[in-house]
């Protein structure tokens, strides 16, 4: 007797075989759709937004102390061979040129993610503090509010350091121009708190996540790390240029612009995206 001849004298076991693999075919589709429906409700590459496109400074504005909005001194702010470049091979000496690039549009819910790295030497007449400084503003005042003479946009700055081959410096710190934050409950007014990241010496590139969630916490992410947190970013009254931000004496910042500095060192950043959040 031949297998084939089997179904026809035992149909119960027949139409028992031809369950079992229904049963096995529908359990493989819905752990395949499962599977694609887990992946869509994660985070997609795909929704990251690049803010610089790689070729020019198209989208941004640039302010550069004791200059009008959008004279970029000394082609201070470029871009070459696809990376955008902080650069004072221009410059005869520094001369308190602090300088911002401004994305054009507002922020409030996103992640940020910067890679950046420091090069070459500092401009001749730099301060000293502003070695393998430079930083990302976030919550920024428009550049076109910011006086002629200012020095930095009223803003929270996520401070990047570079090592010097030596000594310990933390990045991702945060600093607070014409701004106060609130740290474990209680108000910071200090214009600077150091950040539990190790120290990154030479020019190695660093990859920077700021993660904002309005006036709510913010976190700063070094090479997949949390270094620093905090929330309630808001205005100081005490400060000139803040001053005039208050309207109706609301202090808090709940939304902004954002900034790459250039504080007399050269810096690179090859990346500059975002990840708009669920408000």
């Amino acid at each position: 007797m031949t297998t084939k001849q089997l179904p026809n004298r035992h149909p119960a076991l027949a139409m028992k075989q031809r369950y079992s693999v229904l049963l096995v075919l529908c359990l493989a589709l819905m752990s395949t759709l499962c599977g694609c429906a887990g992946q869509q409700a994660g985070p997609s590459k795909s929704r990251w937004t690049s803010l610089f496109n790689g070729k020019d400074l198209e989208g941004w504005n640039i302010k550069i102390t004791g200059h009008e909005l959008n004279d970029n001194y000394g082609n201070t702010f470029r871009v070459e061979n696809g990376i955008l470049k902080v650069s004072y091979d221009q410059y005869d000496k520094f001369d308190g040129k602090f300088g911002h690039i401004f994305h054009k549009n507002k922020f409030s819910h996103y992640i940020l993610r910067v890679e950046y790295r420091f090069v070459g030497d500092q401009s001749p007449g730099g301060p000293g503090w502003a070695y393998r400084n430079s930083g990302v503003m976030m919550h920024c005042q428009s550049p076109e509010s910011m006086r002629k003479e200012q020095s930095f946009p009223v803003s929270v700055e996520v401070q990047m350091l570079g090592g010097n081959g030596r000594d310990e410096r933390s990045t991702g710190n945060v600093c607070t121009p014409g701004t106060h934050i609130v740290m474990d409950g209680k108000l910071v007014k200090r214009h600077c708190t150091s950040s539990s990241s190790k120290t990154y010496h030479g020019d190695q590139w660093v990859t920077l996540e700021i993660e904002v969630h309005g006036n709510d916490t913010i976190k700063h992410i070094v090479n997949g790390e949390v270094v620093l947190e905090y929330e309630k970013p808001q205005l100081d009254e005490n400060d000139r240029d803040a001053q005039k931000l208050i309207k109706d004496g609301n202090k808090m910042l709940h939304e902004g612009y954002i900034s790459l500095q250039a504080e007399s060192h050269p810096v690179e950043f090859r990346k500059v995206e975002i990840l708009a959040l669920e408000e």
